[in-house]
């Protein structure tokens, strides 16, 4: 069966969007045809041109469309709550994404792909608020973020080091190794964590511990070149390193 004109322009505009070539999307996202047809994916993908050529009031409204057509429409509202973020409207952001998991929640038929999947994405919103609170130094309000995305996400490794950093940062030392230690108690094959709890351990002159953390690392991975540097640091610093 052929396909309609409308669904023909979409299948192209959404080809050039995803290889990123936006000059072939844009003019094609434009056709009345689409703009009429009530699709929010096309105004998402337009508000993301709009954001890259950085129209932001032209991609925050266009956004705001596909949300009018689709509120659960969770690409434009992850879309959206960026654009607030870049230009210092966090509340604002915030209020997006969390309205959007709300309803996205309350949806009885969700699979658990479909939940694991929008799961990560709010884990990367919560980091990316996390990491603008860090940046100014708002110390607080960056471990709360860091720590529901680190409680939602599949991938504890990452957010577990930032949120640790940021408990070193705000002068809560002992929350970031006991943080690091009680992932690692489950997972302890993760090599980034450990690498940070040794670092954070020698730091503060605990370098028995940080050796310790080091040496295990390099059971799971005996050539790995951070742990064998921070082990020669420690070396140096006159501690005796124990081989396996």
């Amino acid at each position: 069966m052929r396909k309609s004109f409308s669904l023909q322009l979409i299948d192209e505009a959404r080809e050039a969007f995803i290889e990123g070539d936006y000059k072939t999307a844009e003019p094609l996202l434009n056709q009345p045809t689409l703009l009429n047809s009530k699709n929010p994916e096309v105004f998402q993908m337009l508000a993301t041109i709009y954001y890259d050529q950085g129209k932001f009031n032209k991609a925050i409204s266009t956004f705001k469309k596909a949300l009018e057509i689709d509120p659960g429409y969770t690409d434009a509202a992850v879309g959206l709550s960026i654009i607030l973020n870049d230009i210092g409207r966090y509340d604002e952001a915030k209020k997006i994404f969390n309205d959007a998991k709300a309803l996205l929640d309350s949806k009885k038929q969700v699979t658990p792909d479909q939940t694991q999947n929008l799961n990560e994405k709010f884990a990367s919103k919560h980091a990316e608020l996390a990491d603008l609170y860090f940046q100014h130094k708002h110390y607080t309000e960056a471990i709360e973020q860091y720590s529901k995305a680190f409680h939602i996400s599949s991938k504890k490794s990452d957010f577990a080091v930032r949120l640790a950093e940021t408990y070193v940062q705000a002068g809560q030392k002992d929350k970031a190794v006991r943080e690091l230690k009680t992932l690692l108690q489950t997972e302890p094959k993760l090599i980034t964590p450990r690498l940070k709890l040794g670092l954070i351990l020698y730091n503060f002159h605990h370098i028995a511990e940080a050796v310790d953390q080091w040496e295990n690392v390099l059971r799971y991975e005996p050539q790995n070149s951070e742990a064998l540097r921070y082990l020669k640091m420690a070396q140096a610093a006159g501690v005796t390193i124990l081989t396996t």
